[in-house]
């Protein structure tokens, strides 16, 4: 038996690894099993090249066995082996990896790859194991050789006698700690649920020993135990197989046994890609949000697999946080992987495959609007506020992705319209995209801001929800034209009955000075009103700060007690104002109380409190003696 020590580098990789690299112990089974898938496939690889070699792929498994009583987890295959050189090669020198020799040396056809290529997953199994013991049989050698490791100690190598080409890994799994359960790897349904996570799609059966129960032969009633050997990997992924074979049934049967949700996905999209970056992909838009979607807790990514083997459960970076509902899996060949492949080393890749999906996703969207309007109008009901968001959120940044998909309820249509549908319909003299916020239709429906627009017989879009004015705001505008609130300073449309408005602000300029006073810093001015036709008054507002905004930023927790600049409006036109004009010229107790009266209706009409109801109640019974 010759005994051996790492070199000083590997030993401090090692250390480093067991107890910094790996963030989940339950890892070493996906590195074990990728390393036993390699072994493999490096004998189908040499069946390409030498007529002598037969590969029956029926010949070709992963086996992994428990034996609880001595405490030891086995991984076998039926792969090429290694010699003892090799065994001292790539295990006795961390980082340094057969695999990606072997990739070097040939050139790989038919749409298969070597997983593993930084010689370091091995390693993984001093995770969970005291001791790692491997025995291999390399093709085409008369000896097997025995590897034996504790850990950063060393290793032993020793002739051993095997009938059978591949590999076999023991592994003596750790006493449990007061912080671990080592228990658990010796558990059957642990190890099979972790084959079924990292390692199902593995193209090689993977084989376990599962206890089942059954009856007893002749008997109704009396089970007994019994142990059968299952393939528990599926092996070929849905996302490999041919469209073509595939049904709209076993997309959503996928869907379903991923966990993505409990409802059925509105779209399913069928990535096959080959160029730059060659990758598979299958995204499913959801129909409902899941019940932690617009809370911390929700976690986007989708799943990312590397040749069939599990990276990462959520990767964030391959979707853009306005298309965080989109579920699904992502496959490449492509993406080479550091030593924990949990992290990617190539982003420039990752990257590419993150720009083509978020141009699928917005391609499939707009195809909805298109085509199946109505199944689009039940997506955004449940994710138009997350695409606002994202513009909001980006300061516009994203308005081209995303601007195209917005809909918002339209006074003319009755209905959902886009942007795109809104500017189609405009007047040729219309200069604006007009719009009234509001906590429901029918408020916004009351609203005296809207007469003048609505006269004119131009398309106002009501914002309900409390991000749209917000995202708005960071649009900007849409194929040039402006947004402009109905409540702002200047809709822009001049009052027939009102053009002279300026003048008529400066005929009542003192008796607008007065109500101002009256009211003190609660209106930044009281104005002839251009857009009121048949209410007396209401309030408008200057600057970017619009009241509806003020309502929902003061409703936020630690909230500023912030204030948009209000225009207190009076409509000329109204019987109101003869009184107001009279008690100015000869009551001005009867003005203070029609004033604080006015302003006080003005903020009912708008949703906002009234600072002092009962004086509110009181002014009313003035009124009445």
């Amino acid at each position: 038996m010759e005994t051996k020590q790492f070199k000083a580098e590997s030993k401090r990789l090692l250390d480093l690894m067991i107890n910094s690299i790996y963030t989940h112990r339950e890892i070493f089974l996906r590195e074990l099993i990728s390393n036993s898938s390699d072994a493999i496939d490096k004998i189908y690889y040499k069946a390409l090249t030498d007529d002598s070699i037969t590969f029956e792929k029926d010949n070709y498994f992963i086996k992994v066995s428990i034996d609880r009583e001595n405490r030891e987890l086995r991984i076998s295959d039926t792969g090429i082996g290694m010699t003892k050189e090799e065994l001292d090669d790539n295990l006795g020198v961390i980082a340094k990896s057969g695999s990606l020799k072997f990739k070097k040396e040939n050139e790989l056809k038919d749409g298969h790859d070597i997983i593993g290529q930084f010689g370091v997953g091995f390693y993984s199994a001093f995770l969970v194991a005291d001791s790692v013991t491997v025995i291999s049989k390399a093709f085409g050698a008369d000896e097997a050789y025995r590897w034996e490791s504790k850990g950063v100690d060393g290793y032993t190598i020793e002739p051993y006698t095997k009938d059978s080409v591949g590999t076999e890994i023991i592994l003596k799994i750790k006493e449990n700690t007061e912080d671990e359960s080592f228990d658990n790897y010796l558990e059957e349904y642990t190890i099979k649920s972790i084959i079924k996570k990292y390692s199902d799609f593995i193209r090689y059966p993977i084989k376990m020993d599962i206890s089942s129960k059954r009856l007893k032969e002749g008997s109704e009633e009396e089970y007994e135990n019994y142990i059968e050997e299952q393939t528990v990997n599926s092996m070929v992924p849905i996302w490999k197989k041919n469209k073509k074979e595939l049904t709209e049934e076993d997309y959503s049967k996928f869907y379903s046994e991923k966990h993505y949700g409990f409802d059925k996905p509105i779209k399913y999209v069928h990535i096959s890609v080959d160029g730059a970056v060659s990758y598979n992909a299958i995204l499913y838009i959801p129909e409902k949000t899941p019940f932690d979607f617009y809370t911390k807790e929700y976690e986007k990514g989708l799943e990312l697999y590397s040749n069939g083997v599990l990276i990462m459960n959520k990767c964030g970076d391959l979707l853009p946080d306005y298309f965080g509902f989109v579920k699904g899996i992502v496959d490449s060949e492509d993406l080479s992987l550091n030593i924990s492949r949990e992290i990617l080393q190539h982003d420039r890749q990752l990257k590419l495959i993150a720009k083509n999906i978020k141009n699928k996703i917005k391609n499939e969207l707009e195809n909805l609007i298109k085509n199946e309007r109505e199944k689009y109008e039940v997506f955004y009901k449940s994710f138009g506020r997350q695409l606002k968001y994202g513009i909001y959120s980006e300061y516009g940044n994203n308005k081209d992705v995303l601007q195209d998909l917005l809909m918002f309820y339209s006074s003319k249509e009755k209905k959902m319209v886009t942007l795109s549908e809104y500017v189609s319909r405009m007047p040729e003299e219309q200069k604006y995209i007009y719009y009234a916020a509001g906590e429901s239709i029918e408020r916004i429906e009351k609203l005296p801001q809207t007469e003048v627009v609505l006269d004119k017989g131009y398309e106002i879009l009501y914002f309900t929800d409390d991000i749209d004015e917000f995202s708005i705001k960071m649009l900007m505008n849409y194929k040039e034209k402006e947004f402009k609130s109905v409540s702002s300073g200047d809709i822009g449309i001049e009052n027939d009955e009102n053009e002279n408005s300026s003048d008529l602000n400066e005929e009542n300029k003192e008796l607008f000075e007065y109500m101002k006073n009256v009211l003190s810093d609660k209106v930044k001015d009281v104005k002839a009103s251009k857009r009121l036709k048949n209410h007396p008054v209401c309030l408008s507002n200057e600057g970017d700060l619009s009241i509806e905004m003020e309502k929902i930023l003061n409703s936020m927790p630690d909230s500023q007690n912030i204030k948009a600049d209000k225009i207190l409006e009076i409509n000329l036109n109204h019987d109101v104002f003869k009184s107001i004009k009279d008690a100015f010229n000869n009551d001005k107790d009867k003005l203070d109380l029609y004033t604080n009266l006015l302003y006080n209706q003005a903020l009912l009409i708008e949703g906002l409190s009234i600072s002092d109801p009962v004086e509110f109640t009181n002014n009313i019974c003035k009124l009445m003696y």
